[in-house]
């Protein structure tokens, strides 16, 4: 038979499930976006950026069961899409690629967009394949969607020449698309061993992370059986409900809130699900974990990489977790609750939160404020999708996450400007759900012109943006090097005049007793279909635990000579203004 590559393309894509591609049509795949038209079960979706389109595929995979999928231009727009790229590759999201390129039938060079992106984008994929013929192109995005979620899931890139794309050609019979089968159960003796860990210790506890989170029931079983402590990576707020009373928060080490400081201080057994123990997940590197570590994870590399693991599983967090339950219970009975250490948590995350009612915001909106009244207006499956900076930290900490796989944030890559597209991506994932963005000016301005594709798609989103005219997470952190902040100022940015260019509604909030009005307000203009951008006066003056926690870190780990030099910068520099 004769099929053109865009046919078998959009052929391959629905047998997948995709359910939107996202990207901009150009002159390399116009074909391509024909045949999308023509698909009654995939919608292209129109981006102002191809980087934007990236974090949308981000966030459709991060929060449902299809796989965000890229249709872009060669060389420029798989350029400007690899910041996406590289949160998907660094966060371990799958995604499909798809990349236009210049001809192969013809003998010219330097043809329009013609380089070598394969190159080009291998750092920040999985796996890369540029398909030569019509015969071989279902096959490979097949190969490329395997390789994509299984394993530690990550993007995968696939190359189709314009004349494939375009040209009908030959074609053998289109192979079926065979689901992958599950990965194998670790061994029984490594869950055995874990077991005999968790039951002999005496104050265990558990850390987990994004790979976690489609095992909660299991995860929180656990927890209770042995009543361990549980905290979560940044990644991973929403891989354990904050409703549990054996739930503590973000982190657990000198960079943590005080509920998991003082839960984990003498924790002598650490379950860890789902986690590589990187930096921001340890406060740089600034846990001390027990020599009794059980570290599961999809991906064996992660094991003993920072952290030497006692017990080391390799596995789907899910099946490891219903297994190790299964052995605890064929070996003993639950323990009892341990009230006096869920009064304890309940107290320090109690006493956590009135320290920041306490502090003075100068008539601006104190961060906890904020946050309670977003908690109490967003329901517990609504979706929060946090950027890159002080907010980041702020909601890991103040913001009770309820509903497991909630949360979108960038963590490893660290991408600025992700927020305003993923909650695109978001809503378009969970159409029923109510979707929310929280991000910083700064990052506000990277992408949020984007708020456009929500406009147009009718998608009501609310768009918190906290607004202080600075790059506040590293002015802090210079402020207390340095005392100074250079280069962080942004300047004046009227949002409702961002509003009034990209089809939002406005709405400001200037101080705490404007915080639940606004929030009210908001939502029930998002609740129309319209997207809002919520204008918040934020205070940033008082400084998270991370931030704290992270920069003494950071300071100890310096040699003698280099701390004196940091510390007489600052007295000199305090001195002379």
């Amino acid at each position: 038979m004769k099929k053109s590559g865009a046919w078998l393309a959009v052929h391959a894509l629905e047998r997948l499930g995709v359910r939107f591609t996202f990207g901009i049509p150009g002159v390399h795949n116009t074909e391509l976006y024909d045949e999308l038209n023509n698909s009654k079960s995939i919608t292209p979706i129109l981006v102002t950026h191809e980087g934007c389109g990236s974090f949308m595929a981000d966030a459709m995979s991060r929060l449902s069961d299809s796989v965000g999928t890229l249709a872009i231009v060669p060389a420029a727009g798989v350029a400007l899409a690899s910041s996406g790229i590289g949160e998907a590759f660094m966060g371990g999201i799958p995604m499909l690629i798809i990349a236009a390129a210049v001809r192969t039938d013809v003998k010219f060079r330097y043809q329009l967009h013609q380089m070598d992106q394969r190159k080009m984008i291998a750092p920040i994929t999985k796996a890369n394949f540029a398909v030569a013929t019509h015969n071989e192109l279902v096959p490979t995005l097949f190969e490329a969607y395997r390789i994509a979620t299984s394993g530690e899931p990550g993007p995968v890139f696939v190359e189709i020449p314009v004349n494939i794309l375009l040209f009908t050609g030959d074609v053998d019979a289109i192979p079926a698309w065979v689901p992958p089968a599950a990965p194998p159960m670790p061994p029984q003796a490594h869950i055995a061993r874990a077991a005999d860990l968790l039951l002999a210790a005496k104050r265990p506890g558990m850390f987990v992370g994004w790979g976690a989170r489609n095992g909660a029931t299991e995860a929180a079983a656990i927890a209770e059986f042995v009543q361990a402590p549980v905290s979560t990576t940044l990644q991973g707020l929403s891989a354990f409900s904050a409703t549990h009373p054996l739930h503590t928060g973000f982190g657990f080490g000198p960079a943590s809130v005080p509920a998991s400081r003082n839960a984990f201080s003498d924790c002598d057994c650490l379950l860890a699900v789902g986690t590589r123990f990187a930096e921001i997940a340890t406060g740089s590197f600034g846990v001390t974990v027990p020599e009794n570590l059980i570290h599961v994870d999809i991906n064996p590399q992660v094991f003993s990489a920072n952290y030497p693991a006692k017990v080391a599983i390799e596995g789907d967090a899910k099946a490891v977790l219903a297994a190790l339950l299964a052995e605890l219970h064929s070996r003993s009975q639950p323990r009892a609750a341990d009230a006096a250490r869920q009064a304890k948590i309940a107290a320090d995350k109690k006493a956590y939160r009135e320290e920041w009612y306490a502090h003075d915001s100068k008539g601006r909106v104190n961060p906890a404020r904020f946050f309670d009244a977003l908690r109490a207006r967003l329901p517990d499956d609504g979706v929060v999708v946090v950027d890159d900076g002080n907010h980041t930290y702020l909601t890991a900490e103040l913001f009770a996450v309820h509903g497991t796989g909630t949360v979108a944030v960038p963590t490893d890559f660290n991408c600025m400007g992700y927020a305003v597209p993923a909650a695109v991506g978001a809503k378009l994932a969970r159409p029923k759900s109510e979707v929310v963005a929280v991000v910083g000016d700064g990052a506000f301005m990277m992408t949020c012109m984007e708020i456009v594709t929500a406009a147009l798609n009718r998608l009501g989103i609310v768009f918190y943006v906290f607004h202080d005219g600075e790059l506040s997470q590293i002015a802090q952190a210079q402020e207390v090097t340095y005392n100074r902040t250079p280069c962080t100022a942004i300047g004046a940015l009227n949002l409702e005049g961002v509003a009034l260019a990209t089809g939002a509604a406005y709405v400001l909030m200037e101080n705490d007793a404007g915080a639940v009005p606004a929030v009210r307000e908001a939502h029930e203009i998002a609740a129309t279909g319209r997207p809002v951008i919520v204008d918040v006066a934020i205070d940033y003056s008082k400084k998270t635990a991370f931030t704290q926690g992270a920069v003494k870190t950071n300071f100890k780990r310096l040699s003698l000579s280099q701390k004196i030099r940091m510390a007489m910068r600052v007295i000199a520099r305090k001195i002379g203004g």
